[in-house]
């Protein structure tokens, strides 16, 4: 049976975060509108979501805005995934500054498994692949001040980063205000009905892409803006540059044991924004948690165990989650872990080092302090204690297994 206009609007805007009421309302309005209009129409809906190839991988936050493209697809719009083979060349600005410059070699390597990633979630027979090179590069000058003629200094000192970096006196740079303006001739260029994005490219949707829409005379496009997923510090945004990310790449038993690390304060964040359940399960869920009836360790164990099987397989998943209990519930150590062989005389906290468990001798010793490396179950106290044969534990889930000693 085929889901009317108000059920579809129900569903995309689930898990959306607008941080206004009243913008979520208006583009929930405009959504349904433009549904009615296409279904008229007897067409599916343009829409897309990009993606900036600054590193080579993709991690779980950045499958929020594809699960939701993979929504409209189930429903039978048309999709979009956008890899921005020319925009990452900028990159998005941050609060922190500009992003470094990349070169045009080093985005093309970075993007060439981008769409294997997100195939993943999406279905590739129903999935346009298209790279924004192809039609930000052909732009003259000329045409670039066209478009830019469109905006003025003081809306882009309105956005939010932008205006805190002015005031605090740090450079904004005049290159960071071109990528709104590029992002924006996307839209247009491909006459998208819907723009899936996270809560952080608000400025870049209503603010620019929707105003240069209706100044080249298209409809501006309707914002679908979903959550940031926190990082597993549960705290700030995931980001690869933040090191609290999770890659959709990493082998089954890691993507398992990050997942089982994430804060209990930010289940919920990812119960919201990756799980399969409805709306209605999730909030059995959290009352249960509340009351006592269930535990945040065994909500991280389903969640894990779901976005294990997605990335990677059921069976995956299964193994992933019995090593876990194994090695952090039984006081076991992995099955498959590296080897490591000391030199004469080495101490354990060089042993550490040399083996890239810590950076540095200051921290190792740091977690020997803190009580945090065993050998063969038992604590090290001393950090100045010669290396010895056995497994080493450093920390929670790094495991060592050193040989070679007398």
């Amino acid at each position: 049976m085929e889901m009317g206009v108000k059920e579809q609007v129900e569903l995309l805007m689930q898990g959306t975060d607008y941080g206004d009421p009243g913008l979520a309302q208006s583009m929930a309005g405009e959504l349904g509108q433009r549904i009615a209009r296409a279904r008229e129409e007897g067409r599916p809906l343009r829409v897309y979501c990009g993606f900036d190839p600054r590193t080579s991988d993709l991690h779980i936050g950045h499958t929020v805005p594809i699960r939701k493209l993979r929504q409209f697809q189930e429903l039978g719009h048309e999709v979009s995934f956008v890899v921005g083979t020319f925009t990452s060349l900028i990159g998005d600005p941050d609060k922190d500054g500009a992003r470094q410059v990349l070169e045009r070699e080093r985005v093309r390597e970075n993007a060439r498994t981008y769409a294997e990633q997100a195939f993943r979630i999406l279905d590739p027979a129903r999935t346009r692949v298209a790279y924004n090179d192809e039609w930000l590069s052909p732009l003259s000058l000329g045409d670039f001040i066209g478009l830019a003629s469109r905006f003025t200094v003081q809306q882009f000192l309105a956005r939010d980063n932008f205006r805190r970096r002015w005031e605090a006196g740090d450079a904004v740079w005049l290159h960071e205000t071109f990528y709104p303006v590029l992002q924006a001739y996307d839209a247009f260029h491909l006459k998208a009905d819907v723009q899936v994005e996270g809560s952080d490219q608000i400025f870049n949707i209503v603010t620019a892409s929707r105003r240069l829409m209706a100044a080249l005379g298209a409809e501006p496009n309707v914002a679908v803006i979903v959550g940031i997923l926190p990082g597993m510090d549960g705290s700030v945004k995931m980001s690869k540059s933040l090191g609290n990310h999770i890659p959709i790449l990493t082998p089954p038993a890691d993507m398992y044991g990050k997942l089982m690390s994430v804060p209990d304060a930010a289940l919920r964040a990812y119960f919201d924004r990756l799980s399969s359940m409805g709306k209605a399960e999730i909030e059995a869920l959290f009352r249960a948690i509340a009351d006592g009836t269930a535990s945040p360790m065994d909500a991280k164990m389903r969640l894990a165990r779901e976005i294990v099987s997605v990335f990677h397989s059921p069976e995956a998943a299964k193994e992933a989650e019995g090593e876990f209990i194994r090695v952090h519930r039984r006081g076991g150590a992995p099955e498959d872990m590296p080897v490591f062989r000391p030199t004469a005389g080495q101490r354990v906290t060089e042993v550490i080092v040399a083996a890239g468990l810590a950076a540095t001798r200051s921290e190792a010793r740091r977690l020997v302090a803190q009580g945090g490396v065993f050998l063969d179950g038992v604590r090290v106290e001393d950090p100045e204690a010669p290396a010895a044969r056995g497994v080493l534990r450093v920390g929670r889930r790094r495991f060592l297994r050193v040989t070679g000693c007398p």
